[in-house]
């Protein structure tokens, strides 16, 4: 049985290279949801106007991966307690959502959220029902495989993903340990 759940923490760029690394994730796909404006582009998107933030849709194997292992992996890769904001990104687009497509998807981010507000955490991250998803254009597609050498891809992604790759060992793919 597989499952969706969409994760927006920044960049899309991003999520998906940390994503792509997990074993049990059988697809990631960069795009916008979040908002009932139909047929967004990055460029409407950018303007903050359309209500839609960049999430990654994740399709994954939950006997392999579970929603606690994919949630811990997406709050220790971007800053849960910004509104609208990462790093040097800001706006709506750029804000710390999960879309669940379940409700046990639902019930189990809202108790990790929980969680970390027990921890001191202030949180700000939205947990809603994905409404409808829409792929990025093909040129986000892939972007860190096929853009490595870009400063962009050097300093903010390769980052991320030696943090990924350092904290969560047990659950990378076989060929990046």
């Amino acid at each position: 049985m597989k499952e969706v759940i969409m994760f927006g923490g920044g960049c899309f760029w991003c999520t998906e290279a940390v994503f792509s690394v997990l074993k049990g994730v059988i697809s990631v796909t960069p795009g916008y949801a979040g908002s009932d404006t139909p047929n967004p582009t990055y460029k409407s998107v950018s303007t903050d106007k359309t209500g839609h933030a960049e999430v990654l849709k994740v399709k994954y194997d939950p006997e392999q991966i579970s929603i606690r292992e994919l949630s811990t992996v997406f709050f220790a890769s971007h800053d849960p307690t910004t509104l609208n904001r990462q790093g040097a990104d800001v706006g709506t687009r750029y804000r710390s959502i999960i879309l669940w497509t379940t409700p046990e998807q639902r019930e189990r981010s809202k108790k990790y959220i929980g969680e970390l507000k027990n921890q001191g955490i202030k949180v700000v991250t939205e947990v809603k029902e994905l409404g409808k998803f829409f792929p990025a254009e093909e040129y986000h597609q892939n972007y860190y495989r096929n853009h490595p050498d870009l400063p962009y891809s050097q300093v903010v992604i390769t980052s991320k993903i030696e943090k990924v790759q350092k904290e969560f060992q047990k659950l990378l793919k076989n060929n990046l340990k």
